[in-house]
């Protein structure tokens, strides 16, 4: 299972009463993304609310692709985006705290640090794969990349 398939809107509830319509709890649904991506009824949301809205559907969402919003790309984006997060040294915990604060988006705190075990050890695949193939300069970059995601 993907990391976004557990990435959650928070007050998931008030958005649907305030939208009036039921909208899943899971941020990359097909249904969420859809009400984002057409962004009907925006103007029902409460104006902090509408703002953290329309920052997430501009972040990870505004792509040229025909399939958009189902292109694959907002995952991807949103991937990058809690990379970048631990990259600047963020725990688990900060990378909840920011993405709500942003986004009002939530996630657990464990999910979080599962995905981030994970993508280390793919790194260290993808380095030990460049290192028998003798590509040292992708071996150097995956090596960086881990570093990077280890703290």
């Amino acid at each position: 299972m993907a990391i976004t398939d557990k990435i959650y809107v928070k007050n998931h509830r008030q958005l649907s009463s305030q939208l009036d319509t039921n909208i899943p709890k899971g941020a990359f649904s097909g249904a969420t993304l859809d009400i984002l991506f057409q962004g009907g009824g925006l103007e029902k949301l409460d104006e902090a609310t509408r703002d953290k809205v329309l920052d997430f559907a501009e972040d990870f969402l505004d792509c040229g692709c025909d399939n958009n919003p189902y292109c694959g790309h907002p995952e991807r984006k949103f991937i990058k985006y809690v990379l970048e997060l631990r990259a600047q040294g963020m725990g688990p915990d900060a990378i909840v705290d920011t993405m709500t604060a942003e986004y009002m988006l939530y996630a657990y705190s464990g999910d979080i640090l599962s995905f981030l075990d994970q993508a280390i050890r793919r790194l260290e695949a993808v380095e030990s794969l460049a290192e028998v193939e003798g590509d040292r300069e992708m071996a150097r970059k995956a090596r960086n990349a881990k570093q990077a995601l280890s703290g």
